[in-house]
């Protein structure tokens, strides 16, 4: 075969090479290009169903949020209802509590024996007891109602701190503990009553809880700020009860007996806390475990002199056996409850009662010229929508006399208490006290 042939033949051979490599490489392009598109096809199957699984699980979790929220905002509305509720219905929920408290005190006037003495005196202490956690949760809520509307003035610490001793001193002496209140000349802007009631609970807790020693009340002046201080050398509140404490219920181990809770109904500084946020007064403590607790109540300085009320005489304990015989008592109440037993311990101190139920009967009562009250006693809502204060004012234009007037009732409104004040009317809170009721009767017919 000629070299040239040859030569031909190679040529050949190598552009047949050429052509079958470049057909492998574009063949193998083709697979891997099908196979890419293979690969996305399938990939974007999955992020399909990944998104449709995905959305699914979010339209489940919105209804679910959806339905939480309506079940929250109905059980925050079933809340709201009975917190307004019992805020309302605080006259009512009392009423029976004083006819108990005056039937007892009656049933005590008759007792001779010694054993049915110290029954009653048992009965009284038990309805005492039935008294505090009831004002107390209704004094919760009507704080979570949002219904206790402060009334900011200029206070007397000085005032409010001699008030607080002679209330706490003899308690204080009876444990054998000391209680001190440092002298301050100062007024703060607060809700006097409001303030008090802090105060109180706070020193309840101090002296429930110490031991020996006893409690240290003073002041220190913060620029704008003036801080009560209120120190105990008690057992002290461990960092892990430090939120725990400002809860309901919650009562801490007392040093007083045997490692058992403290008396008390756990309910005192979860009021400190609602009372303090109504009138915006910061309430912090520091506590070492065996060692003490003081609690700080920050308060804004007065403005100018305090304007403090005098001490209300129904506020005032006096001894017992002053003389009513034969005292003309026009008696306005529309419970038929209280008014029964208010009759009865009314008689049972030798007072002539004539009861009535509204402003026209108390008017009927006295169209008799030979029958004139000495004193008129009336519940503050009577029936027909009366309100007491209106009905003492029309029995005393009918009189053409201003004859003493009390209202007893169970409204702890300031409302109440403007009304009355305003009409030269003593006012006492349901339940009542008979031995201060008798002895603030004694002091206005005086």
């Amino acid at each position: 075969m000629p070299l040239r042939d040859i030569d031909d033949i190679e040529k050949l051979k190598k552009i047949n090479a050429a052509l079958v490599s470049r057909v492998e490489r574009s063949m193998d392009q083709q697979v891997n290009a099908f196979s890419l598109f293979q690969t996305a096809i399938s990939l974007e199957n999955q992020v399909r169903t990944r998104t449709e699984e995905l959305h699914t699980t979010l339209r489940r979790l919105e209804r679910s949020n959806i339905e939480l929220s309506a079940a929250k905002e109905n059980a925050e509305l079933a809340n709201l209802s009975k917190t307004r509720f019992l805020a309302a219905a605080s006259h009512d929920v009392l009423q029976p509590l004083n006819a108990a408290h005056l039937s007892v005190s009656a049933l005590a006037e008759v007792q001779t024996s010694e054993e049915g003495k110290k029954l009653v005196r048992q009965v009284e202490r038990s309805l005492e007891t039935m008294e505090d956690l009831l004002r107390t949760l209704l004094d919760i809520s009507k704080l979570d109602a949002g219904v206790v509307q402060p009334e900011i003035s200029d206070v007397s610490l000085e005032a409010l701190f001699s008030s607080l001793r002679s209330d706490f001193l003899p308690e204080a002496q009876k444990k054998g503990l000391s209680l001190k209140f440092r002298p301050v000349n100062v007024t703060v802007r607060s809700d006097r009553t409001l303030l008090r009631r802090i105060l109180q609970n706070i020193l309840s807790n101090a002296l429930r809880y110490t031991r020996s020693g006893g409690v240290l009340v003073g002041t220190r002046h913060r620029g704008d700020t003036i801080r009560i201080d209120v120190a105990d050398t008690g057992c002290g509140i461990p960092d892990d009860q430090r939120e725990a404490v400002f809860e309901e219920f919650h009562r801490g181990i007392s040093t007083l007996t045997d490692g058992g809770l403290a008396g008390g109904l756990g309910l005192g500084l979860a009021i400190v806390r609602r009372m303090a946020a109504a009138l915006g007064h910061p309430v912090t403590f520091s506590s070492k475990v065996g060692r003490g607790t003081i609690f700080h109540i920050d308060v804004p300085v007065g403005i100018g002199a305090a304007a403090e009320p005098a001490a209300g005489t129904a506020d005032l304990e006096r001894p017992r056996g002053y003389g009513l015989f034969g005292t003309k008592v026009l008696l306005v109440e529309n419970d038929a409850d209280v008014l029964s037993a208010m009759t009865s311990l009314l008689e049972r101190w030798q007072c002539l009662v004539r009861a009535a139920t509204s402003t026209d009967d108390a008017l009927d009562l006295i169209s008799d010229t030979d029958w004139v009250p000495d004193i008129i006693i009336a519940d503050q809502h009577l029936d027909g929508g009366d309100l007491g204060t209106a009905t003492i004012a029309e029995v005393r234009d009918y009189l053409g006399r201003p004859v003493p007037a009390l209202i007893v009732t169970a409204d702890g409104s300031e409302l109440v208490a403007k009304a009355s004040r305003a009409a030269g009317i003593e006012l006492m809170r349901k339940p009542l006290k008979p031995a201060q009721l008798r002895a603030l009767l004694a002091h206005l017919l005086a």
